[in-house]
C-alpha cells in the first residue's frame, strides 16, 4: 500500500506547468520599457522569478530562460531553432549564413568551413595573430592617448582580413566597418525590441543613419568579393573554399549565400574579439594585482620576446583571465530561439512558435552558478575550482551543432594579444574615458581611452617584432 504523500510534500511539476508571469510589468507595455532602459537589470532580476518565466513585450509573451540546464537543454533540443526577434532582425546583417540557418541548411554550410578551423590551420593563422599583436603594440608611444575599443576593433579586422580572406585592402576600411557595425547594432536592437516595421521605414535621421551604414558595410563585402573574383591568384583560405564550393545540385554557391558567409566573418571576427579585449583591459585596470600576476607570467615564458602560438599551453593565468573576462563582461548577450511546435522545457510546456530568450551575461552573473559573481576572479577556472555546474553556466560559444566553428580561432587571438599589449605597456585612465555599457546587439564599453606608458621605462618604446 502506497503512503499518502505529507501535505507538507509539493506535488511534482506536471509537464504542462505554465511558467510563471515576472514580476515588474507595467499596463499594456508589459516588460517593453524595461527591456529598453535597463535590459541587463531586468535580464539578471528575472532568476529570482524561476527557471524559467514569461515577459511581456508589449502585446507578445516571450519566455526567458535563467536556469543553465534548461539553456543547456535549449540548445541541444531539435524543437528549437535559430530563430526568434534577434536573428529575425539580424538576417538583415547577416542574411542567411551559418550563423542564421537551420537544419540541411545551416549542417551543410557548417561542412563547408569548418576545414578551415583545424588546429593546423589555427597555428598557421597565429602568426599573422602574432604580427599584428606586434604591429598594435608598436604604434603606440609613450603617454600616447589611445582609443583602445577602435585600435583593437582595427586589429581584429585586420587579423580577419589577412588569414581568413586574404584582403589586405580590407583592414584599410576598418574605422567605416567599426563605426558601421555599431550603428546596426544598436538600431537592430532596438527593432528587436520594438517590432514596429513601418515606422522603420520612415525617413527619420535614425532610420537614415541605421539604412546608410548597413548599405556600407553591404558594399563593402560586395567589393571583397568582386576583388576575389578577379585575382589570378589562387589562394585556400575561406573566400577561396566558399568561391569554389559547389551544392549538392553542383551548382556553385550564389554571390548572396557568400556574401552572407563573408559578413557573418568579419561581424564575429572582428566585433566580439575587440570588445571582449576592450573590457578585459579594463578589468585588468581595476584589478592591478592580477595585471601584475599575468605580465610576470608572460615575462617567465619568454623571456621578454614576443609571445607566440607556443607559449600559450604554458600561460594558464592568460587563459583564466581571458575566461573571467568573457564570463563577466560577454560581447554577445542576449540571444533568442523559437519552438518549431508545442514542446517541453524541464517541467515546462512551450507552445509552439514561442519566441525564447537567454541572456549569457545574466546567467553567468549568478550566484547560483558562482561564488562572489561581480568580482573578478580569473583563479575560479584553476582545475581544482572549477565545478560542473560553472562549467554548464560558461558557453561562450555556444553548444552542440550551434557552437560556434571558429571558438579555437577567437581564443587563440584572444590570448596572443592581449598578453603582447600588457607586456609592453602599462594603461591607464584618462579624462574623457566612459566604461559605461553600450547597448547593442553586442556589449562594449562606450568609449575607452588609455593612456600608454612602457612598463620597462628603461626599455626603449619601440623593439623589431
Amino acid at each position: 500500500m502506497k503512503s499518502k504523500p505529507s501535505e507538507d510534500t509539493p506535488a511534482p511539476l506536471r509537464p504542462t506547468t505554465e511558467p510563471p508571469l515576472a514580476s515588474g510589468g507595467l499596463p499594456l507595455l508589459g516588460h517593453t520599457w524595461k527591456l529598453l532602459r535597463d535590459p541587463l537589470g531586468l535580464l539578471m532580476g528575472l532568476r529570482d522569478d524561476g527557471d524559467l518565466v514569461r515577459i511581456r513585450v508589449g502585446p507578445k509573451t516571450v519566455y526567458v530562460v535563467t536556469d543553465p540546464a534548461l539553456v543547456d537543454s535549449l540548445l541541444r533540443n531539435p524543437n528549437y531553432v535559430v530563430g526568434g526577434p534577434l536573428w529575425d532582425n539580424l538576417r538583415v546583417l547577416l542574411g542567411q549564413g551559418v550563423a542564421t540557418s537551420n537544419g540541411p541548411v545551416h549542417r551543410r554550410q557548417r561542412r563547408m568551413i569548418q576545414p578551415v578551423f583545424t588546429p593546423e590551420r589555427i597555428a598557421r593563422y597565429a602568426a599573422t595573430m602574432e604580427q599584428e599583436a606586434q604591429a598594435t603594440a608598436e604604434r603606440w608611444r609613450p603617454g600616447t592617448v589611445v582609443d583602445v575599443g577602435s585600435e583593437l576593433f582595427t586589429t581584429a579586422v585586420r587579423i580577419v582580413a589577412r588569414s581568413l580572406l586574404e584582403v589586405d585592402s580590407l583592414s584599410d576600411r576598418a574605422d567605416l566597418i567599426g563605426s558601421s557595425l555599431h550603428t546596426v547594432f544598436e538600431g537592430l536592437y532596438r527593432r528587436m525590441i520594438l517590432s514596429a516595421g513601418a515606422l522603420y521605414r520612415l525617413p527619420t535621421p535614425t532610420n537614415r543613419r541605421f539604412d546608410r551604414a548597413l548599405a556600407a558595410l553591404h558594399q563593402l563585402v560586395d567589393d571583397i568579393i568582386t576583388e576575389r573574383r578577379n585575382s589570378p591568384y589562387r589562394r585556400d583560405d575561406l573566400l577561396a573554399i566558399l568561391l569554389q564550393a559547389r551544392e549538392e545540385s553542383g551548382k556553385p554557391l550564389s554571390d548572396d549565400e557568400v556574401h552572407d558567409h563573408v559578413v557573418s566573418l568579419v561581424v564575429a571576427g572582428a566585433e566580439n574579439v575587440a570588445s571582449t579585449l576592450a573590457w578585459t583591459l579594463h578589468l585588468l585596470i581595476q584589478n592591478p594585482h592580477q595585471e601584475t600576476r599575468l605580465v610576470e607570467e608572460v615575462r617567465s615564458v619568454t623571456g621578454g620576446r614576443p609571445v607566440t602560438f607556443t607559449d600559450l599551453p604554458r600561460l594558464p593565468h592568460l587563459r583564466n583571465v581571458v575566461t573571467e573576462a568573457m564570463r563577466l563582461r560577454p560581447a554577445a548577450w542576449i540571444f533568442t530561439r523559437r519552438s518549431l511546435a508545442e514542446a517541453h522545457l524541464g517541467p515546462y510546456r512551450i507552445p509552439a512558435c514561442t519566441d525564447i530568450i537567454y541572456s549569457p551575461y545574466a546567467i553567468q552573473r549568478d550566484r547560483r552558478s558562482f561564488a562572489q559573481p561581480l568580482e573578478f576572479d580569473p583563479d575560479r577556472w584553476a582545475p581544482q575550482r572549477t565545478t560542473t555546474v560553472s562549467k554548464q553556466a560558461m558557453r561562450p560559444f555556444g553548444t552542440g551543432n550551434r557552437q560556434c566553428p571558429g571558438d579555437h580561432f577567437a581564443l587563440t587571438e584572444l590570448a596572443i594579444i592581449l598578453a603582447t599589449i600588457t607586456a609592453r605597456w602599462r594603461l591607464h585612465p584618462v579624462a574623457g574615458t566612459d566604461t559605461t555599457t553600450k547597448i547593442g546587439i553586442t556589449l562594449h564599453p562606450t568609449c575607452l581611452l588609455l593612456r600608454a606608458e612602457p612598463r620597462d621605462p628603461q626599455r626603449p618604446a619601440s623593439i623589431p617584432a
